[in-house]
């Protein structure tokens, strides 16, 4: 073991984290042809869904959580002139459309629901019995549909060597898909599109702080959000371009921020929490970075690595130790609200080892 000198950051780096970048990095771009030649097919068997890009050096569909746990968002079509509603009313119905004698409960914060009127335009087949219950658009509808459909497709554009569905309990679309080095679990999303507003629902910034700065701020709300059909009811809020364009500019001042959160994730993976489905993911990290960046706003706060990176764990260790993590944009949120509390008491515990002995690991 080493300490967090400079030249032990620097080894770890090489020896740990750039490997790991290099092997991500390889999966990413297999996994995404993979998905674009699935997706592309199941645009052709139902025009709502769109097929993924493989243009650029973002991925904008896909989200690495874990080496071998990636979540990539399908675009859903013919659904544009987003307008929030503020008219609140209780629904009565089951996911198949049976009426119901007590209302459905409420969307949790991070969620919201959905009516295809909402859209000035929308194609006629979102009016459809099987996605649209009394003008709501169902996640329980779209995600059945698009299960069909993915279900229908591997076999059809010859992926059955690559991809197979992942059998679980949830609605979640999930499938497992071979890449050169190993399998990894791919959640496939639909997901709602909307750049063109900020949800009311986040009332971020909360006030005027130095970071980010105005500027930063406005770019970053320019560029909207997303839903998700992640749910049986209730469309999930997903800032995942918003978060890309703040993760991209951290270290505008020229700090260690980015070098900090690249060691925390490959500390996460490979000691405090490894395994194929953590219970923290490197979208939790982002968030303790944002929150930490927020309350350390100046450059000079993020030149010496030890004193940041110490801050950083320390901050990810009491959220975890009190199982609580807030949204940065939506800060009434716990994103740890249904993780398993016996892994988080797990991963606190060996975070408050390394905490009492801040060392990073040899080959």
């Amino acid at each position: 073991m080493k300490p967090l000198s400079e030249e032990a950051v620097e080894h770890y780096l090489r020896s740990k984290v750039d490997p790991r970048h290099r092997v991500v990095s390889t999966a990413v771009a297999e996994v995404q042809q993979t998905i674009q030649q699935l997706t592309a097919e199941i645009s052709k068997k139902d025009s709502r869904f769109q097929a993924i890009s493989v243009s650029g050096v973002h991925h904008e569909n896909l989200k690495v959580l874990a080496p071998s746990q990636f979540l990539v968002t399908v675009p859903l079509v013919g659904l544009t002139g987003y307008k929030e509603r503020q008219v609140r009313h209780w629904r009565y119905y089951t996911v198949h459309g049976t009426k119901l004698l007590s209302p459905v409960r409420d969307p949790e914060e991070l969620q919201q629901w959905l009516e295809v009127e909402q859209f000035s335009k929308s194609l006629p087949q979102w009016h459809g019995e099987d996605v649209n219950i009394e003008g709501d658009l169902v996640p329980a509808g779209v995600l059945t549909v698009f299960r069909n459909l993915v279900e229908k497709s591997i076999p059809s554009c010859s992926l059955t060597d690559k991809v197979s569905i992942a059998e679980g309990f949830s609605s979640a679309v999930r499938v497992t898909v071979e890449t050169s080095d190993f399998q990894v679990e791919v959640e496939l999303v639909p997901a709602i599109e909307i750049p063109t507003c900020w949800p009311q629902k986040s009332k971020w910034p909360r006030c005027i702080k130095p970071w980010p700065c105005r500027e930063k701020v406005q770019c970053v709300k320019s560029f909207g959000f997303d839903l998700l059909a992640t749910s049986n009811y209730h469309w999930q809020q997903s800032f995942s371009r918003a978060e890309h364009v703040l993760m991209q500019g951290l270290d505008e001042d020229g700090g260690c921020r980015r070098m900090c959160f690249r060691v925390m994730r490959q500390m996460k993976e490979d000691v405090w929490c490894a395994g194929s489905r953590p219970v923290l993911t490197a979208f939790h990290l982002q968030m303790v970075i944002f929150w930490t960046c927020e309350k350390y706003p100046r450059p000079k706060d993020w030149r010496c690595f030890r004193k940041a990176f110490l801050r950083l764990v320390r901050k990810l260790h009491k959220c975890v130790s009190q199982h609580f993590l807030k949204h940065y944009f939506l800060k009434d949120t716990n994103l740890l609200k249904y993780a398993n509390p016996n892994a988080l008491d797990t991963v606190a515990g060996k975070l408050a080892v390394f905490l009492g002995n801040p060392v990073l690991p040899q080959d």
